[in-house]
């Protein structure tokens, strides 16, 4: 037996497969009373037939006895095109191997009787993709976890492209948000880089984006992706806790710093202005340590009264 090789060329694409082309069929409540009159036809024909040949003319029933026949054939094969589309569904018909079109009108319709129709769901679904464990933009690990919401819109494509829809879109959800997690650090950097953690609405619109891009050939369209959890792995969890205790901690007390700086200016300021007291600089160098122990300790002052002069 010979075997012929099929050269094949780099450049060389896949052919195209067709797009979705809405059909609308037959009604199926035509088809019923098609079928229920053809088998009244073939009945009183049938009954013709008889009579003729009890006459003698065998001619003449002979020919009847064929037109029974072919009415009872294409009777009886009527209910093998009949197909129901429910709401949120359609029906993908090939008939011998070829893409004729979808039926996306909900109700009963009707098809050859030689077509294959397969149902594909059009709702909205939604995919979980479960807790990952990836390292973020600063290579901490961390677990996040995303929801996607998304939709058939090309009935061709998804039942020719990919062998399953669904699975297709969780690799591809799975891929696009491991992707995120590791260009994006958990938390803000110092350049103002975006971050998992605070640009919560912009990392939502890029994973959507990345993963329309990716399922978009197999005919899907994603409306809506959201991260669902977002945390530390828990090796290093506590540690990160700590780090932003103390980071917590330093702007606290930064920002108490500025404020008692701001406090005692205004104190050497309103003394000066309403010459209550005249301070040479060691005294005022006094006053200023004073005011900022007082006014930047995370303790209660306890006042010393000076009951002698300014000076002693």
């Amino acid at each position: 037996m010979a075997v012929h090789a099929v050269e094949t060329r780099p450049g060389d694409s896949p052919p195209e497969l067709p797009a979705e082309r809405v059909l609308a069929g037959g009604s199926g409540a035509v088809a019923l009373a098609r079928m229920a009159a053809g088998l009244l036809c073939a009945v009183a024909l049938a009954t013709i037939a008889r009579g003729a040949a009890a006459h003698g003319d065998s001619l003449a029933a002979g020919a009847m006895r064929i037109g029974v026949g072919l009415l009872g054939l294409a009777a009886l094969s009527t209910p093998f095109g009949l197909t129901s589309v429910a709401p949120g569904e359609a029906r993908v018909v090939l008939a011998f191997g070829r893409y004729v079109g979808t039926l996306r009108s909900p109700g009963l319709r009707w098809v050859h009787p030689l077509s294959r129709r397969l149902k594909v769901s059009t709702r909205l679904r939604t995919h979980d993709t479960g807790v990952a464990k990836v390292h973020d933009g600063d290579g901490n690990p961390i677990e996040i976890a995303a929801a996607v919401v998304w939709q058939v819109s090309d009935t061709a494509q998804a039942a020719f492209r990919v062998d399953d829809v669904a699975q297709f879109v969780a690799v591809q959800a799975e891929m696009a948000l491991r992707h995120l997690a590791a260009t994006h650090p958990y938390e803000p950097r110092a350049g103002g880089a975006w971050s998992l953690r605070t640009q919560v609405d912009a990392m939502a619109d890029a994973l959507r984006a990345e993963i329309a891009e990716g399922v978009r050939a197999a005919g899907v369209r994603v409306t809506d992706a959201r991260i669902t959890r977002l945390a530390y792995a828990p090796e290093i969890a506590h540690a990160m806790l700590q780090r932003q205790q103390a980071e917590a901690v330093v702007a606290a007390r930064q920002r108490i710093v500025e404020g008692a700086v701001g406090m005692v200016e205004l104190a050497l300021h309103r003394l000066a202005e309403g010459q209550v007291v005249t301070l040479d600089e060691e005294r005022k160098a006094a006053m200023v340590s004073n005011l900022l122990v007082v006014l930047c300790s995370d303790r209660g002052a306890h006042p010393v009264i000076n009951a002698g002069s300014l000076y002693q």
